[in-house]
């Protein structure tokens, strides 16, 4: 076993992250490289490495590894349970679907999901594999924030319809790209608060970077329900500042900033929200998809059943030529599923609130604490938007609810072995 400790890694020692790395298992090597391509998309950057289907191979390869690695142990958790019951409802209203052709279609979109969570809280099982799991996610998205803060930059901060793209996927749609940086933000700039003494001059300018850089493309993205969800997280983040003048003058100076750097055509946006075009629809959506959700209480319409379910009996209120997906997320879940569905799916978000509150109470000293606040924050901002856009099935809560569990279920041993954070300080 490496003698490598987490606060040996700090931030980015490249030297003894590397030597604890090349000793784990196949597994843990196959779900790293799994994250890596799944979010940096090296193979859209370097088409000449574009002949495998890389993403698939490396997850297939985590599921072979996960059974022949030796310190796999199975891991139990209430969220377990929960996803397993929300999977079961998916696959009843696929059954039970009006429109079972198009249900088959997108079965895949949450069974990734499905397995990657399961493959992650069995592999990802000590202190220096999350670390190090957390820091390829963290780097993998810091590097797409980079790169579309300096796109918005770069045309002088301009406003444009389509905001901001990221690389080809699940985060190449602007609102969906803003939605991961909410997910970054929160948890980039809680470990910027941790590790800032403790490192480098230029580790602690990237970890900068990394908590900046998401806030400047949900600016640029123009996505009014990710700009809502960050001043909601920020008035999480800051709330016990509020009344201490330092602070206040501090965060009065950054909202001020935030406001002028906003282009003059996404405040009018949010002028006209609830009157333009765009809301009254989504408006429509919503109210429809509540009367599917009464009309189909059990299984829903059907999964991804809602567009064709629309087109066809609420054509009247179609103010764009084709039906969109509602844009909410318990919408789409209660239409797709039905009400049971929705109360596990709620019952999900709520496990990953209070698995953090109790991680809390611990009081244990650690980055991990710094850490749970992050992904905590993150879920919030995945909330707040998830109410404007479509995207239950998407990898943000998904992956956020296996670093929870993750990191709630090595906090026992943490305290009481040698992989302890404080270990090194004894």
């Amino acid at each position: 076993m490496s003698n490598e400790t987490v606060e040996n890694f700090y931030a980015f020692k490249v030297g003894a992250m590397w030597r604890y790395f090349k000793k784990q298992h196949f597994s843990f090597w196959m779900i790293c490289g799994y994250l890596f391509f799944e979010f940096v998309k090296p193979q859209a950057l370097f088409p000449q490495i574009d002949f495998l289907p890389w993403a698939q191979l490396l997850l297939m390869g985590a599921m072979v590894g996960a059974f022949i690695d030796p310190t796999v142990k199975w891991v139990s958790s209430a969220s377990n349970v929960l996803i397993v019951l929300f999977f079961i409802t998916i696959l009843i209203s696929i059954l039970c679907a009006i429109y079972t052709d198009v249900a088959q279609q997108h079965f895949t979109l949450f069974f990734s999901w499905f397995v990657i969570y399961f493959l992650i809280i069995n592999i990802v099982n000590t202190p220096q594999r999350l670390y190090l799991f957390l820091l390829i996610y963290l780097l993998a998205a810091g590097k797409i924030a980079l790169g579309t803060s300096k796109s918005w930059a770069f045309r002088g901060f301009s406003f444009t319809s389509w905001g901001l793209m990221g690389p080809k996927g699940y985060f190449q749609n602007s609102g969906e790209l803003a939605i991961l940086m909410l997910m970054l933000f929160p948890l980039a700039f809680y470990m910027y608060q941790y590790l800032k003494d403790k490192v480098l001059w230029w580790e602690k300018a990237l970890l900068i970077a990394f908590w900046v850089c998401p806030i400047l493309t949900i600016l640029g993205a123009s996505s009014r329900g990710a700009q809502v969800a960050l001043v909601v997280q920020l008035a999480v983040m800051f709330r016990k500042s509020l009344f201490r003048i330092k602070p206040l003058i501090g965060i009065m100076v950054l909202c001020t900033s935030l406001y002028y750097l906003l282009p003059q055509e996404q405040k009018d946006r949010f002028s006209s929200a609830g009157d333009d075009k765009t809301s009254e629809q989504r408006l429509l959506y919503w109210k429809h998809g509540w009367e599917m959700m009464k009309d189909y209480p059990i299984t829903g319409v059907g999964y991804f059943n809602f567009i064709p379910y629309y087109e066809a009996h609420f054509s009247y209120d179609m103010l764009y030529p084709r039906a969109q997906l509602p844009h909410n997320i318990f919408i789409q879940v209660g239409t797709d599923a039905g009400f049971i569905a929705l109360i596990f799916f709620i019952m999900i978000i709520g496990y990953c609130f209070t698995a953090i509150w109790r991680f809390l109470a611990l009081k244990t000293e650690s980055l991990f604490n710094n850490i749970a606040v992050g992904l905590a924050i993150g879920v919030l901002g995945f909330l707040v938007a998830g109410q404007f856009v479509t995207v239950s099935y998407y990898p943000f809560l998904w992956v956020h609810l296996a670093f929870i569990v993750c990191l709630t279920k090595i906090n026992k041993p943490v305290s009481r072995s040698k992989y302890s954070l404080n270990a090194a300080k004894k």
